[in-house]
């Protein structure tokens, strides 16, 4: 499945199919977040946070392009991210686009 960020693929005539997302809501466990807590107070990255969101947007991208081939799309283009807290220590992340055919 080709995924881009374009409104159009160069070179191929699209057929619009319809809107398709994906979504996940992702935590870190507690322990890893009073350590995340502690890195707070002393600055640097977090990497368990980072982590977490890799796997979101990476299991976001995976239920949107099953939504995709489940239209018989051939990729899906203006895809964009969104992201927002929950709650402490919990992220949402979205993906969504649209599905098209190759004509």
């Amino acid at each position: 499945m080709l995924i881009v960020t374009t409104e159009y693929i160069s070179g191929k005539n699209i057929q619009t199919l319809g809107l398709v997302s994906g979504g996940t809501i992702q935590t870190v466990n507690a322990i890893r977040d009073i350590g995340s807590g502690l890195k707070n107070l002393v600055g640097g990255e977090l990497k368990k946070y980072n982590q977490m969101m890799t796997d979101a947007r990476k299991l976001a991208v995976e239920r949107m392009t099953e939504e995709a081939e489940a239209m018989d799309a051939d990729a899906i283009v203006g895809v964009r991210f969104s992201s927002s807290s929950v709650m402490q220590s919990a992220a949402e992340v979205m993906v969504y686009g649209t599905a098209v055919k190759f004509i």
